[in-house]
């Protein structure tokens, strides 16, 4: 059996050094041979068994792979999200409502991999011998389709090099978040997976984004959605705290998300379950179990407030994360934010642009009251309270007619390996409860 990975190595398997910017299995030969390795395929060296030079281990895997599971692949439908923000959010509400659907689908999101229900989180982002032992799986439980996130770096490290995808999807592209040097690269490697469209596939394209027409390759099938005139057009969008409706052209929609991103999200999901044969009037009857992404702007009713999780953690984000919440809010803006490791420009933006913001930490070095930060926090519409817990309480108890309380940079020891002694979602239901 073909192996990457030496420590997997059994007598009798094949050991392929595979290369990229953090990593080089070259380094690993020894250790394969070692556990076994009857034959070693490289880009240089000469080994004490078997040996096989080609000039790019990468592209010998891709082909490899290929060429194993070729007849496998006429099986499932290949589903690719594209974009700078979105792309989980979008696959999440296609996993959903796919499967809601009797459309078995399986989901490579960028840190968990979702099959039958069951997450598993990913310690990092998959290589192409990874994806295809995860769409081997999802072929063996019978899934109809798989969604694969896509991103940068994933066309730049080849990780999905020699796949062929049934639907492409764009959701935006956002330059400022890239280097001047390094726009143009990083903007053809989204472009690249519309290059891999099957000859029947589908391109389905965010028309409101400026660099929509950079998408709409000639060879594919082009759809468009956006506010803007085009083939699935967003119109009369109504927010509240519970629900968002908005037409697509003449046809009612009405979700239990809420902002207006959301708006976007599930137009590319509704167009997408069209094109894998799925009922306009069973999508939108579907699309009313909807459930929100864990600390993805995951909201809580509390009393006539709403209370609203996301794991935004710099200012760009948060910044984003405030634009939506002003454009639905009825009542005051109050915010909770974890401040260590913060630049000040963060704590300045959020007591300039809410009503009333609480800092806090996990960290006990900020027990000193007379630190110089903890007296920059302490201001007419902010204050610094060391215990978290507390935070939230007080927070809660802050709450009037109509507020909107903000857990940013959210604690959630369910989305991470690593050890915390604290959960938002958890503490924050037993307050509401109570």
């Amino acid at each position: 059996m073909l192996r990457i990975d030496a420590n997997q190595i059994k007598p009798g398997d094949t050991f392929l050094a595979l290369q990229n910017e953090n990593y080089d299995g070259h380094e690993y030969i020894n250790q394969a041979i070692d556990n076994g390795a009857a034959c070693i395929i490289a880009s240089k060296g000469d080994y004490d068994v078997k040996t096989i030079i080609v000039e790019d281990t990468k592209t010998y895997l891709s082909n490899y792979l290929k060429e194993l599971n070729f007849d496998k692949m006429n099986k499932i439908k290949l589903i690719g999200i594209v974009g700078t923000s979105g792309k989980t959010s979008v696959g999440n509400i296609i996993y959903q409502l796919s499967n809601k659907l009797n459309k078995k689908t399986a989901y490579i999101g960028s840190d968990a991999f979702h099959l039958n229900d069951k997450k598993t989180i990913l310690e990092e982002k998959p290589n192409i011998y990874q994806i295809y032992e995860f769409i081997n799986q999802a072929i063996d439980n019978e899934c109809q389709n798989i969604i694969i996130e896509l991103s940068s770096n994933d066309t730049i490290q080849r990780n999905f090099e020699g796949l062929r995808f049934d639907i492409a999807i764009f959701t935006n592209y956002n330059e400022n978040k890239v280097k001047e040097d390094q726009k143009q690269i990083y903007l053809n490697s989204k472009i690249e997976p519309f290059k891999m469209i099957k000859p029947n596939g589908h391109a389905i394209i965010n028309k409101d984004d400026k660099y929509s027409s950079s998408f709409a390759l000639v060879q594919n099938h082009n759809i468009f959605y956006g506010k803007n005139p085009c083939e699935y057009q967003i119109h009369n969008i109504k927010l509240d705290y519970e629900k968002t409706t908005y037409n697509i052209n003449d046809k009612k929609v009405d979700i239990p998300l809420i902002n207006s991103y959301n708006v976007y999200n599930f137009t590319a999901a509704f167009i997408t379950l069209q094109k894998l044969a799925c009922f306009d009037e069973d999508i939108l009857e579907a699309a009313l179990t909807l459930k929100p992404i864990n600390s993805k702007y995951q909201p809580i009713r509390y009393k006539n407030n709403l209370v609203i999780l996301d794991s935004a953690d710099n200012l760009e984000k948060i910044a984003s994360i405030i634009k939506i919440t002003k454009e639905f809010s009825q009542g005051k803006i109050i915010a909770v934010l974890d401040i260590q490791n913060k630049p000040k420009n963060l704590s300045t933006y959020l007591i300039k642009n809410l009503n009333y913001v609480f800092f806090t930490t996990d960290n006990n070095i900020y027990e000193n009251t007379q630190n110089e930060k903890l007296n920059e926090l302490e201001t007419n519409n902010s204050t610094f309270i060391l215990s978290r817990k507390e935070a939230l309480k007080k927070s809660l108890s802050q709450l009037e007619e109509k507020d909107i309380l903000l857990i940013l940079d959210v604690k959630n020891k369910k989305s991470t390996n690593d050890i915390i002694s604290f959960d938002d979602y958890d503490e924050l239901t037993k307050l509401v409860r109570k």
